[in-house]
C-alpha cells in the first residue's frame, strides 16, 4: 500500500487516527482481517470462540477465540449488495450475479447445467417504463426539448422539462407495481409462445419451459425498467433440448407480442384526488438474440452477463436519491436531495395514506420500487445461495488445512461455538486504510480478469 496515496489530503483527525492504527501492535492481524473481508467498508464485529473436538475421545483438535484479535474482535464482511454502501461487498455480489447469468448462457458442469444450453434459443430483452412527462434527454438529433445539446454527464438529464405538469405520482406508482407487471408479462409470454407453436398451455408445459434471469435498473428519470435473459428449454429445463419449433425468431415475436398485449397491464384504483390508472410497458422495447461468439455487432454471452452484473449492485441512488429509508420530507433538505428525486420521494410519502397496502413510505427512498433487483426463474441456472455456499466450503477447506484437520473426517468432529454481535464499521483511520486495501484488491482482480478475458478471446478466435 502506498503511504503517499493513503495519507494525502487527510484532515488532521483522520490522519492522526490512521497513524494510530498503522502503529498499533495488532496492525498486521487487523490488515489480514480486512483483506479477508475484501476491504469491506462496514464490517460486522463479533466476539466469541469456536472449539473443534473429536466426537469419540473428546480431544480438543483446535480452539479459536477472539480474545487475541485486535480489539478482541473478529471482523467479517457486511455482505451489502449496494455499491453506494460497500463497494467491496457489492463487487462480490456482482461477481456472483455474473456467474449466475453466465451459467444460464454457457452452462456450468459443477452445477449440472450442460454446455448444450448454448444451443437453446435465448434473447436479451429490455422492458421500459411509459412516459410520465417530457424530460431532459439526448435524442439522436442531439437537441433536447429545452433547446440545449446536453453533455452525457449533465446532471439535468432525466429531470422534468416542466415539473409542474410531470406525473410524479404516476411514476412512483408504476415503480411500485413494476414487479407485478413483470409477472403478467411472463404469464402472457407463455401464452404467446403456445399460440405460435399451435399448442395449449398444458401441451406447452409438456414440451417447453421458459426460463429467465433479470435485473432492475433505474433510468435517470427515476423510472424502473428490466433487463432480462429469456431462454427456451425442453420440459425438464436446461438439461433437455427445446422442441424443434422453438427458435429465436419465435421467442422474439412472442416477447414483443406479450409486452404489447392488453392483458399485460396493472390497474391501480382511484383514491382521494388520485385518478384510476392502468400501467403498461413503455414504447421503447429492445429484444436481441444472444450469440455464443459475436462479430462485434452482436450481443455475446460475456457482454450480457457483465451488463446484468453491473446493474445488480445499483439502486435508486443512481438518480440522486438516498440509499436508506426516509422518515419525512424535512430530512430531504438536510440531505441535499436534488429537486427531481426529491419530488418523487415526496410523492411516495403523500400517496402512502391513499394506498397503505403498497407501503410507499417504506420504499420512498427506492422511489416506490419494492421488488428484488435481481431475480430468476427456478430452472434458469444456479442460485446465489449455491454460489455463496461454494465460496464458504472453499474457505472452510482452507481453514481445515490451516488447523491441520485435513486428515480428520468432518463427521467425526464436534463443533462448539458461541458468537456475539459487538458492533460494526471502522474508525476514521481504519476506514482510510480499509479503502486502500480495497483498492489494492480491486487492482489485482482487474488484472486477473483482463488476463482471463484475453485467454477467452483467444479461445473464441480459435472457434471462428
Amino acid at each position: 500500500m502506498s503511504d503517499t496515496a493513503t495519507f494525502a489530503g487527510l484532515d488532521p483527525a483522520t490522519l492522526a487516527d490512521t497513524l494510530r492504527v498503522a502503529g498499533s501492535p495488532g496492525f498486521d492481524r487487523w490488515q489480514d482481517q480486512i483483506r479477508r473481508t475484501g476491504g469491506c467498508s462496514d464490517p460486522i464485529h463479533l466476539t466469541g470462540y469456536v472449539v473443534h473436538k473429536d466426537k469419540i475421545s473428546g480431544e480438543v483438535l483446535h480452539r479459536y477465540s477472539t480474545e487475541h484479535e485486535p480489539g478482541g474482535r473478529l471482523r467479517i464482511a457486511c455482505g451489502n449488495r449496494r455499491a453506494s454502501r460497500c463497494p467491496a461487498c457489492a463487487w462480490t455480489y456482482a461477481g456472483d450475479t455474473y456467474h449466475l447469468i453466465r451459467a444460464g448462457l454457457v452452462g456450468d458442469s459443477a452445477r449440472e447445467i450442460p454446455a448444450t444450453v448454448r444451443d437453446h434459443p435465448r434473447v436479451f430483452a429490455t422492458l421500459t417504463a411509459p412516459s410520465f412527462g417530457p424530460v431532459h434527454n439526448r435524442p439522436k438529433g442531439g437537441i433536447c426539448g429545452c433547446g440545449t445539446r446536453h453533455n452525457a454527464d449533465d446532471p439535468i438529464l432525466g429531470t422534468a422539462l416542466d415539473p409542474a405538469s410531470y406525473d410524479y405520482a404516476g411514476a412512483v406508482l408504476f415503480n411500485n407495481h413494476a414487479s407485478e407487471l413483470w409477472m403478467r408479462f411472463a404469464n402472457r409470454l407463455r401464452r404467446e409462445i403456445a399460440a405460435r407453436a399451435g399448442l395449449t398451455q398444458r401441451e406447452l408445459a409438456d414440451a417447453c419451459r421458459v426460463s429467465y434471469g433479470k435485473v432492475a435498473e433505474f433510468q435517470k428519470r427515476g423510472a424502473v425498467h428490466f433487463h432480462a435473459v429469456i431462454r427456451l428449454d425442453g420440459p425438464d429445463g436446461p438439461e433437455s433440448a427445446p422442441p424443434p419449433w422453438a427458435s429465436v425468431g419465435l421467442l422474439t415475436d412472442s416477447v414483443r407480442a406479450a409486452v404489447r398485449h392488453s392483458y399485460t397491464s396493472v390497474s391501480v384504483p382511484a383514491s382521494g384526488e388520485q385518478p384510476a390508472r392502468t400501467f403498461q410497458w413503455g414504447r421503447q422495447l429492445d429484444v436481441r438474440p444472444v450469440k455464443a461468439f459475436g462479430d462485434g455487432s452482436e450481443l455475446t454471452e460475456q457482454a450480457v452477463a457483465s451488463y446484468v452484473a453491473k446493474y445488480a449492485t445499483k439502486a435508486a441512488e443512481t438518480t440522486g436519491t438516498v440509499d436508506r429509508r426516509v422518515g419525512n420530507k424535512e430530512v430531504l433538505e438536510l440531505l441535499g436531495v436534488p429537486d427531481h428525486p426529491r419530488r418523487l420521494i415526496e410523492a411516495c410519502l403523500d400517496l402512502h395514506p391513499l394506498y397503505p397496502d403498497r407501503k410507499l413510505r417504506d420504499w420512498a427512498h427506492m422511489l416506490g420500487f419494492r421488488g428484488h433487483f435481481s431475480s430468476k426463474s427456478r430452472r434458469y441456472s444456479t442460485t446465489l445461495g449455491a454460489l455463496r455456499q461454494t465460496r464458504a466450503d472453499y474457505r472452510a477447506a482452507q481453514e481445515r488445512h490451516a488447523r491441520g484437520l485435513d486428515d480428520t473426517p468432518p463427521d467425526t468432529v464436534l463443533v462448539l461455538a458461541d458468537w456475539q454481535y459487538a458492533g460494526h464499521g471502522h474508525t476514521l483511520g481504519e476506514s482510510t486504510l480499509a479503502a486502500s486495501i480495497a483498492r489494492d484488491l480491486q487492482l489485482n482482480r482487474e488484472t486477473a480478469r483482463q488476463a482471463l478475458a484475453d485467454l477467452r478471446q483467444e479461445g473464441e478466435h480459435d472457434h471462428e
